[in-house]
């Protein structure tokens, strides 16, 4: 491994120049475009792993992870930042509970997706929510994200112990009203989500920015990931969500994201602003 040498003067252009390579590296290698990610972010994320590397230069962090797919891996973990938890913003999981379920009832298949599922906490809670409305059983939740790490993970149902007590409480301030703890399995210290509601899920690597749409959802959830794309990057997305929902399909974002000041914006009705609730118009 190279060793870490102290870069002066500090060059912004080329700094800049090689931080666009990096990318364009990574995209003809592996098929990864964070091409159009919000720069500063980016930066940052790509010099903690090179610090942590111990490389001078994003050049000898391309050099590394052209050749390297494990170093890659790291690099990407810091690169898609996960951050979840169950039922997290309780009142979102209400409104969908209480105002949008039951105009889901009559849908013959019901075909959510959550796109950006990190390692699956918030599909399972979809999982959780349409077995208490009595509809998982017709029902399939695809769950999909950039990481092939983050899948594996959440293909094993895993359940943090030290969350537990957090997810309860983020279950019941939602509405439900059953034990959080039937949701899932205790085995020799390891807690799982229950069978019946994993076997409902389907775990599989897309990448938003270069994958077309697979199928056609009642429901997308695409939830704190567009917040670290530009402009060009979240019309393209959203043009995606737009083309993958079913007319009157219901597109959830995050509370920091918007259709607003997009080519869609007057496609759908805002159904719930506060937890940026939209409904495709018909």
């Amino acid at each position: 491994m190279t060793d870490f040498l102290d870069i002066s003067p500090y060059d912004e252009r080329l700094e800049k120049i090689e931080i666009e390579a990096l990318l364009e590296a990574i995209f003809k290698r592996y098929g990864y475009d964070f091409r159009n990610y919000a720069y500063p972010s980016l930066r940052r994320r790509i010099w903690h792993r090179a610090s942590s590397e111990q490389l001078a230069t994003v050049s000898l962090l391309q050099n590394l992870v052209l050749h390297d797919r494990e170093a890659f891996e790291r690099l990407l973990s810091d690169l898609v930042i996960p951050v979840t938890e169950m039922f997290r913003d309780p009142g979102m999981f209400t409104v969908l509970r209480d105002r949008i379920m039951p105009l889901l009832k009559e849908t013959p298949f019901l075909r959510v997706w959550h796109a950006g599922c990190a390692t699956g906490e918030e599909a399972y809670s979809m999982a959780i929510l349409l077995e208490e409305a009595r509809m998982l059983a017709k029902s399939r939740i695809y769950a999909t994200d950039i990481s092939e790490s983050s899948l594996q993970r959440a293909r094993q149902g895993v359940i943090s112990l030290d969350r537990i007590k957090l997810y309860a409480h983020n279950y019941e301030s939602s509405g439900g009203t059953e034990s959080f703890g039937s949701f899932y399995e205790s085995n020799h210290g390891i807690a799982m989500l229950h069978p019946r509601l994993l076997e409902r899920i389907v775990f599989a690597e897309h990448n938003l920015v270069t994958d077309r749409s697979f199928n056609e959802f009642q429901v997308i959830f695409c939830r704190n990931v567009m917040i670290y794309f530009d402009t060009a990057l979240r019309e393209r997305v959203h043009g995606l969500l737009y083309d993958s929902l079913s007319p009157g399909g219901f597109l959830i974002l995050g509370n920091k994201e918007s259709v607003a000041f997009t080519s869609f914006a007057g496609r759908y009705e805002t159904w719930n602003d506060e937890y940026r609730i939209y409904r495709k118009l018909r």
